[in-house]
């Protein structure tokens, strides 16, 4: 079917993007990223719909009634959609009745467990889980809505609930503020990613939806999804090839509507799970792309750079940090420096690798502490340097070890 890609006046486009329900994720961000499209680009219109999830956004995609989508990273591969990039990761959160009995996901067994839609991503992932826990299909119960399924467990008519969101999120809070309602952690996730390598290790931070009490009362253990931003093959070009450079180049002020943005970043070509790039966002990650000898003399200069700041600016720069402790984003600064100094001083790539999931742990609460004031928008600014430091600190880091090892 052909792409229902209208243009006005002078090669002006209105694009489709389909989300999800009005008041989850996917739909605020929609309306983030097409605010600040429209921002830079007047020419590029972006209509956000909301729908059922990811399922029925990838039938939109290949009917052509949209021609972007937000799809979780565990989506079948369709031929008319391509990837654009990853987006940030969405956290599995196990909701139980304290009353049913429930401790493990083994505990599962027998009882009563409520999902969004069949279509949402929350469904999709929920299955696998499932079928590696031993739990029977008619164990779970779909509802039309996530808000029923939400009712449903406050009201005790089922024992738990699977949602698959950011953490924070208002409508959970809500539910975990009850007394009966309790946060169940996913283990054996090294397990299930033999079988599933889509999902990610994540946690949900102490105190993630109350600081006071707090909820959760400690770190809980769970998987992640990336989220996946894809277009319909026939899109032209440079229109995504636009919408690409605004996710990357103008990312801040997408995040200034949607903190949960900032977790963007240039993807590499095993991170997209199948998904073949779209020719707009294969040029904008190509373009001006040096040659080796270039790359590894920009290189050079980064270790050279890096090692200046490690030997006089940056041990200054921490002491002057531990004499103000000003607010908590000194205190997120204090321990980006502390494993830019381990990162330095690795020999392991398996260190390297705990080192990122910490330095995406360390950003996780960052972007929550932005999300309920607890940090300023100046002081969020202020984090952004030292992050892009230690990760690019990282990459570089593994980049020589690896050429070690080679040799």
């Amino acid at each position: 079917m052909a792409i229902q890609l209208f243009r006005q006046h002078r090669q002006s486009y209105v694009l489709t993007l389909a989300t999800a329900s009005r008041s989850g994720e996917y739909y605020k961000f929609g309306q983030a990223l097409a605010t600040v499209v429209a921002r830079h680009h007047h020419q590029i219109q972006i209509n956000v719909i909301h729908t059922e999830g990811s399922a029925q956004n990838l039938e939109f995609i290949e009917s052509g009634a949209a021609q972007l989508a937000l799809i979780q990273g565990d989506s079948s591969i369709q031929s008319s959609a391509q990837a654009m990039t990853l987006l940030f990761p969405e956290t599995a959160h196990v909701l139980v009745n304290r009353l049913a009995g429930i401790e493990t996901m083994a505990d599962l067994q027998g009882k009563s467990v409520a999902l969004p839609p069949k279509g949402s991503g929350a469904y999709q992932l929920f299955m696998p889980i499932a079928q590696h826990y031993g739990l029977k299909t008619d164990q779970i119960r779909p509802f039309s809505s996530t808000s029923a399924a939400y009712q449903q467990l406050q009201e005790g008519k089922v024992d738990a609930l699977f949602q698959v969101i950011r953490p924070g999120n208002e409508a959970l809070r809500t539910l975990l503020r009850l007394p009966n309602i309790n946060l169940l952690p996913i283990e054996q996730t090294d397990a299930l990613r033999l079988t599933y390598p889509y999902l990610e290790d994540a946690f949900i931070p102490q105190g993630t939806y109350d600081g006071t009490i707090p909820l959760p009362f400690q770190d809980v253990k769970t998987v992640a999804v990336r989220a996946l931003i894809i277009a319909h093959e026939q899109v032209n070009a440079e229109v995504i090839y636009a919408i690409t450079r605004i996710l990357h180049e103008r990312k801040m002020e997408i995040v200034a509507s949607y903190p949960p943005a900032f977790t963007i970043e240039r993807p590499e070509a095993q991170e997209i799970l199948g998904w073949s790039l779209h020719a707009g966002s294969e040029q904008y990650y190509t373009k001006n792309q040096p040659n080796f000898w270039v790359q590894y003399a920009e290189l050079l200069g980064l270790f050279l750079s890096l090692a200046v700041l490690g030997i006089s600016g940056i041990w200054q720069l921490r002491l002057w940090l531990i004499g103000r402790q000003k607010n908590r984003a000194d205190m997120y600064n204090l321990q980006l420096l502390d494993l830019i100094e381990t990162i330095q001083e690795t020999q392991d790539l398996e260190e390297l690798k705990q080192v990122r999931r910490r330095l995406l742990s360390i950003l996780q609460a960052v972007v929550i502490d932005l999300d309920k004031d607890r940090i300023s928008a100046e002081s969020f600014q202020s984090f952004t340097m030292p992050w892009e430091v230690a990760i690019t600190t990282l990459r570089h880091r593994e980049t020589i070890l690896l050429k070690v090892q080679s040799n």
